[in-house]
């Protein structure tokens, strides 16, 4: 369900690229600061989204350094972060920790409850530190599952579920700007729940997991899916137009209006290339 928040970086002028991967690079550096060498697997561009929206509403101090990496281990490359990045960081591996939990519970997936062992005791600590954010999160993957368990088709129902984690965790603190955070993570998480169950239709319904679509299998859905998606990020759009944001606005809207139709672009592409035939339900 993660993986949709990331920016066209074709799009992107010189210094908006730079500063993005300097963005993520600084939330990489803060997981392994804050939660050792093994967070970092957890790492992923949604919450570099975050990142930046939060520091744009708020305008905190930036540190800047540039260091060399595990990753970079010969040229050094830049990185910034401020406190946002620190509770990014920490939302990602609780997200990631409450993912391998249900994962585990699923499927059985024994690689799942090996990752969960690891991340358990930086879990409990940020758990213990924001709790209104990780009892969200625990809750609405919980009403997912029973949601999954009933096979329950509507995708309304099982979207709200991850809008409700999403908008929990928007919020770092309830303030001025709480509910128009909260209502853009909502939105976000309408759509990128959506958009996951658009994507996986096929292999949902090759092993038989739960999606909300599967009736829908086998049919020519593009058009019906990109109706579907234009009219939750309308949502998402509106939302975020109601926080006023300056610095890297751009690279926002880039993620925004364009990154997130990444996946779905190139999947339903692909699908063109091949033609009718290929056996993956076009018709």
């Amino acid at each position: 369900m993660f993986g949709y928040l990331v920016a066209n970086t074709e799009l992107l002028d010189e210094e908006q690229q730079l500063r993005y991967k300097a963005c993520y690079c600084g939330l990489c550096r803060s997981l392994k600061e804050r939660h050792g060498q093994l967070s970092r697997m957890t790492l992923n561009f949604d919450m570099t989204f975050l990142v930046l929206l939060l520091g744009s509403l708020y305008e905190p101090g930036e540190q800047r350094e540039r260091e060399k990496c595990i990753a970079h281990p010969i040229e050094p490359r830049p990185w910034w972060r401020t406190e946002f990045t620190d509770y990014a960081a920490d939302m990602n591996v609780a997200l990631a920790y409450l993912k391998c939990l249900d994962n585990w519970q699923d499927d059985s997936n024994p690689i799942a409850l090996a990752e969960a062992g690891v991340l358990k005791r930086a879990y409990e600590k940020i758990s213990a530190r924001y709790p209104r954010q990780c009892e969200a999160m625990d809750l609405s993957l919980r009403q997912l599952h029973s949601l999954e368990q009933a096979g329950d088709e509507s995708p309304d129902r099982a979207a709200d579920c991850f809008a409700m984690l999403m908008g929990e965790i928007f919020v770092p603190r309830e303030d001025y700007w709480s509910t128009a955070l909260r209502c853009t993570g909502q939105s976000l998480g309408r759509f990128i729940y959506v958009m996951d169950a658009c994507m996986d239709l096929e292999s949902d319904t090759l092993f038989n997991r739960y999606n909300p679509f599967r009736r829908y299998y086998g049919l020519d859905n593009e058009q019906r899916f990109r109706e579907i998606l234009k009219m939750l990020l309308g949502d998402c759009v509106r939302a975020f137009d109601r926080l006023p944001l300056v610095q890297d606005a751009d690279i926002l809207k880039n993620i925004l209006c364009v990154g997130l139709w990444t996946e779905f672009e190139k999947k339903y592409s692909l699908k063109k290339k091949k033609g009718p035939s290929d056996g993956t339900g076009s018709v």
